[in-house]
């Protein structure tokens, strides 16, 4: 497409003269010719107003042009940036939450398994054990992370 409209901005600078007369004729399959220098006769000549380009206009205007279709460029390739980070995103977002069901699932298991649970205290090596209602409510917690991170999104 940047082709087409360089073509075409190329086309209008180089049009500073006037065509003097147009002809319309047929080929040999019916298609029609435009040209200035029929190559058979008869050829039906068509009034064709033609101007001068203002070279500096044209050019003003490819300018113009050729901005607007940088600037779509850029914008598709910035569409196309943000969706390629969105489906990273996604699927960085599935492993870590493929990850967390995991660990969720383990820690629920030997919160499930350990006859006896405990926090670490301030000294080094030293140990505070739950209450049973502190490890009810650890399990419960666990269950609760394995049922956010496990189910469906």
């Amino acid at each position: 497409m940047k082709s087409t409209v360089m073509v075409a901005g190329l086309l209008l600078l180089g049009m500073g003269t006037q065509a003097s007369e147009v002809y319309r004729t047929t080929d040999s399959q019916g298609r029609p010719i435009y040209t200035d220098k029929p190559q058979s006769l008869p050829a039906e000549r068509i009034g064709v107003k033609t101007s001068t380009t203002d070279p500096a206009e044209a050019q003003r205007r490819l300018d113009e042009e050729m901005k607007q279709i940088a600037g779509a460029d850029a914008a598709a390739a910035a569409a196309t940036a943000k969706s390629a980070d969105a489906q990273k995103a996604r699927e960085l977002s599935a492993e870590d939450r493929t990850k967390r069901c995991q660990d969720a699932r383990q820690r629920y298991e030997s919160y499930l398994t350990a006859r006896r649970l405990y926090e670490p205290g301030t000294a080094e090596g030293e140990r505070r054990y739950l209450s049973d209602a502190e490890i009810d409510a650890a399990r419960a917690d666990a269950k609760r992370l394995v049922d956010e991170f496990c189910s469906g999104p």
